[in-house]
């Protein structure tokens, strides 16, 4: 059993409102920490894209369907001196380099085989100083981690262990901003964060996230990569898929206790919360996707996908 200072959390990104497979994930992530006496946090990962009033109404929307935090909301935007810190730290050791790549010569570039998608295939990685200050004339650059593994392998509470390559993830972009996966790694390590539950498309990124953790002499987390929802074309929900949200439900004469059961009952549990939590299992869970589908009358309809 996980000591009071463990904890498990919830991060969205302040770019709009949640919709049902988010509040799905939210309450997931809750569930598996109230049920194994840790506490549960919420950080809003705000480095960039950021919309005006998407975080209010995103705390809104998991109250409204019942959820409680512990402590204070870290925000990623006011933590931009420990991100720059633990590069600063890498760098020291020689894992850091210079990338002038675009996004588009990495997208065009052949990866490694069985890569994870995007990853970055080394251009830049053994470039001279000579020819470093050329393109550094040509463009500002960002800062790759220089990989000392070809893959890492996580422990997932529904997938096992899981083993995926390791490519030369950016660490800082070269608009000045940190990326995501140092940010994310850090974050999780200074708040206690030894359980992340979150959507599985992004089960390929936690064996990075793990390494670049290890690198940095921070302790490993179990992960929870749980299924998503989807529309009927089998892609992720998205507030364009119609009555998706908790205002748009309402809209539609749904009421918040009436949406939080409808998203539990897909997990094959209770709608109260605390009758979810009494009987809450993770080896019980779907596995497969919750296919959503908002109803001729805006009424949601839903079912796992077969």
């Amino acid at each position: 059993m996980p000591t009071s200072d463990a904890a498990g959390r919830f991060a969205p990104s302040p770019t709009g409102e949640l919709h049902v497979g988010n509040l799905r994930t939210a309450l997931l992530a809750w569930l598996f920490a109230r049920s194994t006496g840790r506490r549960f946090l919420l950080r809003m990962e705000d480095l960039d894209r950021v919309r005006s009033g998407a975080e209010a109404a995103q705390l809104r929307d998991l109250a409204a369907v019942g959820l409680d935090w512990d402590g204070d909301i870290i925000r990623q935007s006011e933590r931009l001196e420990l991100y720059l810190e633990a590069i600063a730290e890498l760098r020291a050791d020689g894992l850091v380099y210079e990338c002038f790549c675009t996004r588009r010569e990495v997208a065009e570039a052949a990866s490694a085989p069985h890569a994870p998608p995007g990853a970055y295939p080394g251009t830049c990685r053994h470039l001279t100083e000579e020819q470093r200050a050329v393109r550094r004339r040509e463009r500002p650059a960002a800062l790759r981690l220089r990989a000392q593994v070809p893959e890492f392998t996580v422990t997932d509470e529904l997938h096992g262990n899981y083993t995926s390559a390791v490519d030369d993830l950016v660490l800082l972009r070269n608009d000045g901003v940190p990326s995501y996966n140092l940010a994310v790694v850090l974050d999780d390590a200074l708040q206690g964060i030894d359980q992340v539950v979150r959507g599985d498309d992004l089960l390929s990124s936690a064996p990075r996230q793990a390494y670049l953790g290890s690198l940095l002499g921070l302790p490993p987390v179990r992960y929870a990569h749980v299924p998503l929802a989807l529309n009927t074309a089998g892609q992720r929900l998205a507030k364009r898929d119609g009555a998706v949200t908790l205002p748009d439900l309402a809209a539609a004469g749904m009421d918040e206790d009436a949406a939080r059961e409808l998203i539990l009952a897909s997990l094959g549990l209770p709608g109260n919360l605390q009758a979810a939590l009494a009987e809450f299992n993770p080896a019980s869970l779907p596995r497969e996707p919750w296919i959503f589908t908002a109803g001729p009358n805006a009424g949601p309809t839903a079912r796992l996908n077969p």
